[in-house]
């Protein structure tokens, strides 16, 4: 692990020398900032690999990608219908405020099917 992200460094253009009382580190901060958040990438990659394998197994044929469950494809075209609608409804001149005003009715509309589910 550590071999790949300091290819990945140096192609980058950081130095990744270690220190000499602790080898463990690098002697550069930002070299060693990254490699932490590398890490931590890695181990929350590994996380969600474990909770839901079946998303990240392997398929048979490689090149085809792998099949949305129905489910999950309706809901997302559900979702990008209701973001298309209320973009749709907007005015041209309403600017950043009008686009801060659709994600919040977006989020108001979330909020009352999540509260009429429970």
């Amino acid at each position: 692990m550590r071999q790949a992200f300091e290819a990945w460094a140096q192609r980058d253009g950081h130095i990744v020398r270690r220190r000499e009382d602790k080898p463990e580190e690098y002697l550069v901060y930002e070299t060693q900032r990254r490699w932490l958040i590398w890490q931590a990438a890695l181990a929350h990659g590994q996380k969600a690999a474990a909770e839901t394998p079946q998303k990240f197994a392997p398929s048979e044929n490689p090149q085809q990608p792998q099949k949305m469950q129905a489910d999950e494809a309706s809901v997302r075209n559900r979702v990008l219908n209701e973001v298309l609608d209320a973009f749709s409804e907007l005015d041209d001149n309403a600017g950043v405020e009008g686009i801060v005003k659709v994600i919040q009715s977006l989020k108001k509309k979330h909020r009352a099917a999540a509260e009429e589910k429970a």
